[in-house]
C-alpha cells in the first residue's frame, strides 16, 4: 500500500474571497486568545471559526463549527478541486535577519496501524488536547489542518517537483501572514508526476514534526469508523488517511526554534540557594546584559550542554559540567534522551533541584519568545524563565527511531504551516 496520495481538496472559493490574508490562520495550538478574538473579528469566512470556534448561547463550539462548515460547504465559500492533485508549498521568511524559503508539499498520508506505523513520531501527547481535536473532528468529519513531517528526500523529490514544475507556473494562492512570511502554492495534478511522487515516497522514512495531537486524533477517528463499518471497512477509506505537509531536511530552508519555559511557583525562589544547589551539576555564569546572555547561550549551545534563567533581572548560564553524570540521574532513559537540554532542565532542575512532579507541572508556559517570559517575570515575584537551546534534527531522528519520546513542547519549527489552504474532507463515511 502507498504511504501518500493525491487528493481533491477543498479550497477557499475564489469568487468569494478577495484576499487570502483574511481567511487563514496559524495552526491552532499556537494561537493565543488574544489572537483568537483578532481572527474572529478579521472576517466572517476566516478560518478560525471553524478550527478554533467559540461557545454560543444556543450551541457548543463542536456543534458550532461543524454547522458554519456545512454552510460553506453549502455556500459554496469552500468548493472541492475536480482533480486529485499534490499541493507544493513554498514559504519565503527571514529569521535573525537571513532570508530562508521552505519547500514541501501538502498530500494525503496513510494512517499506521498495530501493523506498522507510517511515521516516527518524536514528543509525547496530552489526552486533553487530543479530546479537544477528536470531538472537533467528529463534526467536521474533515482534516482541517495538516500534520507537519520531515523526510530525508533520498531521490530529491521536492527539487525535482520544483525544478520541472513550478518556476513557470503561477502560484494559485499567495499571502503574506501577520509575521511577513511569504505563502504559495501550486496545484500538481499531472499523473506521471504523482506517480512518482507516491512511488518515492514509499521507500521513505517519516518522522512527526508539528502535529502529534492532530496525528493521533486520526488514527483515533479510523478506528471509530472501523469498528462502525465492521467487515465493510476496506482500509482505504478517506479516514484512513490524514492530511500531511512534506518537507526535507534540508538547513537551507528548515529552521527550528526553541521552546522556553516559565514557571510559576507556589513560594518565591530564593535566587541565592537555587544557585548553591544547581552548581552540584553545573558551572554557574552571571551576565548583567540581556543581549550578550542570549548571544553566549547561543553560541555555546553548539559544543556544550547548558540552561539559562533569568530571575531579579539577572541573566544566569547554568552550563553543565560533566555529561556522565546523565548516566546515573537519568539512567532510565534511552542514551539519545539523556541528551536532550530539555531532558536536563526536566531532571536536573526541575526534579532534583526544585523537586517539581514532573508528571503533574502546573504553572507552567511555553513560548519561543524569550523577551515575552521576560517581561512576566519582571512583573510577577513567583515567576521564573528558564531557557533552551534548539533541538538539532538529528536528535528529533534519533528520538523518534527510538522507543523513548521527548517531552511535550521540545520542538518549535518555523515558520508555521498555515490553516485553511487546503482541507480533506472525507468523502466515504
Amino acid at each position: 500500500m502507498s504511504k501518500t496520495k493525491a487528493f481533491k481538496a477543498l479550497v477557499y472559493n475564489l469568487e468569494k474571497v478577495v484576499d487570502f490574508k483574511h481567511v487563514v490562520c496559524p495552526p491552532y495550538d499556537v494561537i493565543s486568545p488574544q489572537a483568537q478574538d483578532i481572527l474572529h473579528e478579521r472576517s466572517l469566512n476566516n478560518f478560525i471559526h471553524i478550527l478554533l470556534a467559540k461557545d454560543s448561547a444556543l450551541d457548543d463550539k463542536y456543534r458550532r463549527a461543524g454547522t458554519i462548515f456545512r454552510s460553506w460547504l453549502k455556500d459554496k465559500v469552500l468548493i472541492q478541486d475536480e482533480q486529485p492533485a499534490v499541493y507544493f508549498y513554498s514559504q519565503q521568511y527571514v529569521i535573525q535577519g537571513e532570508k530562508k524559503t521552505r519547500l514541501g508539499f501538502i498530500s494525503l498520508l496513510r494512517l499506521g496501524d498495530e501493523k506498522g506505523s507510517a511515521v516516527f513520531g518524536h514528543e509525547n501527547t496530552h489526552n486533553a488536547a487530543k479530546q479537544d481535536r477528536f470531538k472537533l473532528m467528529k463534526q467536521v468529519k474533515a482534516n482541517l489542518s495538516p500534520i507537519f513531517i520531515i523526510f530525508l528526500d533520498k531521490k530529491r523529490i521536492i527539487q525535482r517537483i520544483f525544478h520541472k514544475q513550478i518556476p513557470a507556473a503561477k502560484p494559485f494562492i499567495e499571502v503574506t501572514d501577520d509575521e511577513k512570511t511569504v505563502h504559495k502554492l501550486w496545484r500538481i495534478n499531472d499523473p506521471d508526476l504523482l506517480k512518482m511522487i507516491e512511488l518515492s515516497m514509499n521507500s521513505e522514512n517519516m518522522f512527526i514534526a508539528d502535529g502529534h495531537h492532530r496525528y493521533e486524533v486520526a488514527c483515533a477517528y479510523r478506528d471509530l469508523m472501523r469498528e462502525k463499518l465492521g467487515a465493510e471497512f476496506t482500509g482505504d477509506e478517506d479516514f484512513n488517511f490524514c492530511l500531511a505537509y512534506f518537507t526535507n531536511t534540508d538547513y537551507r530552508g528548515l529552521s527550528i526554534l526553541p521552546i522556553h519555559r516559565l514557571l510559576k511557583l507556589d513560594t518565591q525562589l530564593d535566587l541565592n540557594d537555587f544557585m548553591a544547589k544547581a552548581k552540584e551539576y553545573f558551572d554557574v555564569d552571571q551576565f548583567k546584559d540581556r543581549g550578550r546572555f542570549l548571544f553566549l547561550m547561543q553560541k555555546a549551545g553548539c559544543t556544550e550542554h547548558l540552561i539559562g534563567v533569568y530571575k531579579d533581572k539577572k541573566y544566569f548560564l547554568l552550563r553543565l559540567k560533566n555529561v556522565k553524570m546523565l548516566d546515573k540521574l537519568i539512567a532510565d532513559k534511552a542514551k539519545e534522551y539523556r541528551a536532550l537540554d530539555v531532558a536536563i532542565l526536566n531532571y536536573l532542575v526541575l526534579k532534583n533541584i526544585l523537586k517539581l512532579d514532573l508528571d503533574n507541572l502546573t504553572g507552567i508556559k511555553y513560548s519561543p519568545d524569550p523577551s515575552e517570559l521576560m517581561d512576566e517575570v519582571d512583573s510577577d515575584p513567583l515567576k521564573v524563565a528558564f531557557f533552551l537551546n534548539p533541538v538539532k534534527i538529528q536528535q528529533i531522528i534519533n528520538i523518534a527511531m527510538s522507543v523513548h519520546k521527548m517531552p511535550p513542547k521540545s520542538t518549535y519549527f518555523y515558520p508555521k504551516v498555515l490553516s485553511g489552504l487546503v482541507v480533506n474532507k472525507f468523502e466515504k463515511e
